[in-house]
């Protein structure tokens, strides 16, 4: 442990001092050039300089592994012999992808949605009672769990024991107290997916409600004021004078919620691993490269994700610009 702890200090240390000598080093090479040229034109290359260590570490980080994966999305298995577009006539056929991409729109119409719905709800309602921040606490204790730690915590509610035990489950305790059979839901075709997706709307319901809490605390209190001497009710309020005016929170909410969903793994391999008609994208890409070693397939379902992405955060950065010149 103090081993890991001296490794990152030491690795902070160097990362600082050679962010330091860089700059101190490419200072004085173009104060050095522009004495010896006498022209402006080391002020103007300056920007580029410093901007050259960020450019080369996103180009490092982000462009060529793009580039890579398209690459290897014309390849087979092992990445190395060309086999042109039999990966995608292979991925426009075949059944588990077909179901993964049905999943994966169920998800993000699902998930999305109804997170942020409830949010905004759990926001207004949590606001008008005195005990409002102790019910905000409680319902952001989910924010601090993982995926994984959730869908552990899931997977003892859909528990299935055999039917002369006892149910550790507490669907199938409530089901066996009713005087009903225990059920496998997680194993239910179609309907496991919505078992699946309730844990994710638990968890970023949480954070739809904390950004919502803030835009809503934003609002002119005498303009709501003045509604309700005008005769509106609550509901009238909400409906035409908060949502209105806080539509570009609900839309932001409402996309980081469906960038996260589009990119949806731990849940799914924690509970089912993709068994049952539940797997999506993520979780077939894992499968095809990770652990069947097709380099092609698990490449060219990565682009899928990818491409699946881009739309909604161009949307999302064109938002904020617009936002930002208002």
């Amino acid at each position: 442990m103090f081993s890991q702890v001296l490794q990152s200090i030491l690795v902070v240390f160097l990362a600082v001092t050679i962010s330091i000598g860089y700059f101190v080093a490419a200072n004085w090479i173009l104060k050095l050039w522009g004495e010896k040229s006498n022209s402006s034109l080391p002020e103007k290359f300056k920007p580029w300089v410093f901007l050259f260590p960020a450019l080369f570490l996103v180009s490092l980080y982000l462009i060529y592994p793009i580039i890579e994966t398209v690459r290897l999305s014309f390849y087979n298995n092992s990445g190395r012999s060309f086999v042109g577009l039999d990966n995608y006539i292979w991925l426009l056929g075949d059944d588990e992808v077909k179901v993964a991409v049905r999943n994966n729109f169920m998800w993000l119409f699902i998930v999305p949605t109804i997170s942020t719905g409830i949010g905004l709800v759990a926001a207004v309602l949590a606001d008008r009672v005195w005990w409002g921040t102790f019910a905000k606490t409680l319902i952001f204790m989910p924010m601090a769990i993982s995926f994984v730690g959730a869908s552990v915590i899931w997977k003892f509610v859909y528990d299935l024991r055999p039917i002369d035990v006892d149910q550790i489950g507490l669907l199938n305790a409530i089901l066996v107290k009713l005087g009903s059979e225990p059920m496998a839901w997680i194993t239910i075709p179609f309907w496991n997916n919505f078992f699946l997706m309730i844990i994710l709307i638990w968890i970023q319901t949480v954070f739809a409600m904390v950004i919502l809490s803030a835009a809503l605390r934003g609002l002119s209190s005498e303009v709501i004021e003045a509604s309700r001497m005008d005769g509106a009710s609550e509901f009238q309020i909400f409906y035409k004078i908060m949502i209105p005016q806080i539509l570009s929170t609900i839309m932001v909410v409402w996309t980081t919620i469906t960038i996260i969903v589009l990119k949806v793994f731990d849940i799914v391999v924690t509970m089912t691993n993709g068994q049952w008609d539940t797997g999506v994208l993520a979780n077939l890409m894992f499968n095809w490269m990770f652990v069947g070693g097709d380099f092609g397939r698990g490449s060219l379902i990565a682009l899928i994700i990818m491409i699946g992405v881009i739309p909604i955060m161009f949307w999302n950065i064109k938002r904020l610009r617009q936002e930002e010149l208002i």
